[in-house]
């Protein structure tokens, strides 16, 4: 039987809505009721998530704002406050998302666009416009009552089957912050390890995952000091290297980029986790600094990483990279750019100084090995 033939390479895709990940489409309310209720939610949880909100503009034919240069394609203005983009270009889903990447979250007004989930508002006003929408209730995972109408229509019902969403008032405002800030903790990306193993040590002369510091070969150590504090942990090597017995590797997809590869070849397999990265030249880290950046990681920012006082920057090599990381790294890339460091220094990340700074002490030589060394049998 001949072989079925695969016309596109086989890539794992995040899971998208139509604007991002994680996104809510209000729907059966009108759309003051809508703005309303997504301007207090935005202000009761801008201290911990960024929130973006979608809608459309309520004007119409020549009440509706002109292009501020007629005739242009695009015009940026940057508005001191904010910064404001003028498309004439029509955007679909693939255009749209990553304009929504910086963000944690996505509130939609239900009425004009689809969204991966919705929340219902029996509001009366709205029952029988909600019944011609029936096509856009892919996934209700909220149901919100009004004094009018306490109990789901019928169609809906109907239309829901077995499945059930969680109902409270729309007037519990807080009950409704509660619920959508525990949804936006769940959609947080579980923490994988990821060991850099895959680099030829051409200053040091012989593998530097293969020195041992502390009773095991250094790259087999670093994992173990990743396991137990990661979902997961894996070997970042090159094609054709040899992996330990029994481990999971991860094969550079992404050649002759260095780190820059292993950790774009890390969100090719799972764009859905975050990457905690380190390096095997790295003899001096332990996992007490590891803890560290994972209790103060920031899963809003792109990144959560230690400043490294001896180059005055971040180190990229010592990283919690958000999923969000994986688009802006691809994005550098297209621009000519493949150095991870200069992703961090050009993006919004977490930064911290180390616990220990000597933990990104690094030892890429064999004189810096002999240095490492002395210092361990202090």
């Amino acid at each position: 039987m001949p072989k079925t033939h695969q016309k596109h390479a086989k890539l794992t895709r995040p899971a998208y809505g139509e604007f991002h990940r994680s996104e809510w489409g209000f729907i059966g309310a009108p759309c003051g009721t809508i703005q309303q209720l997504s301007a207090k939610l935005i202000e009761a949880l801008q201290m911990h998530y960024r929130l973006a909100y979608v809608d459309a503009d309520h004007a119409a034919g020549d009440q509706a704002e002109t292009m501020p240069v007629s005739g242009s394609a695009l015009v940026y203005t940057d508005k001191i406050n904010y910064h404001r983009y003028d498309l004439t270009d029509d955007l679909n889903k693939f255009h749209r998302r990553p304009l929504f990447n910086a963000v944690d979250g996505v509130l939609v007004n239900g009425n004009h666009f689809l969204a991966k989930k919705q929340i219902v508002i029996l509001d009366p006003k709205k029952e029988e416009s909600l019944s011609r929408k029936l096509d856009r209730l892919t996934d209700v995972a909220l149901i919100l009552t009004t004094p009018g109408q306490e109990k789901p229509y019928d169609f809906l019902l109907e239309h829901l089957g077995e499945q059930r969403p969680f109902m409270m008032p729309l007037g519990d405002i807080n009950g409704i912050i509660q619920w959508l800030r525990a949804q936006l903790t769940a959609a947080r990306a579980p923490i994988n390890g990821l060991v850099l193993a895959g680099g030829k040590s051409q200053r040091m002369g012989i593998d530097k995952g293969q020195i041992t510091y502390h009773e095991l070969p250094q790259r087999e150590h670093l994992a173990q000091q990743l396991s137990g504090i990661c979902q997961a942990v894996y070997y970042s090597l090159r094609e054709g290297q040899e992996a330990p017995e029994e481990t999971a590797v991860i094969r550079d997809t992404f050649t002759g980029l260095g780190p820059y590869g292993a950790i774009l070849s890390a969100f090719r397999k799972q764009p859905e986790a975050a990457w905690l990265v380190v390096a095997c030249d790295l003899p001096l880290l332990d996992q007490e600094a590891l803890k560290f950046l994972l209790q103060h990681r920031d899963p809003s920012k792109l990144a959560t990483a230690f400043h490294n006082p001896e180059t005055g920057w971040p180190d990229p090599l010592v990283t919690i990279w958000e999923p969000r990381a994986y688009p802006v790294l691809l994005q550098f890339l297209t621009q000519g750019y493949s150095c991870p460091r200069k992703v961090l220094i050009n993006s919004d990340i977490k930064l911290l100084d180390a616990p220990n700074p000597h933990v990104l002490l690094n030892a890429n030589s064999p004189e810096e090995r002999e240095e490492v060394e002395k210092t361990l049998n202090q």
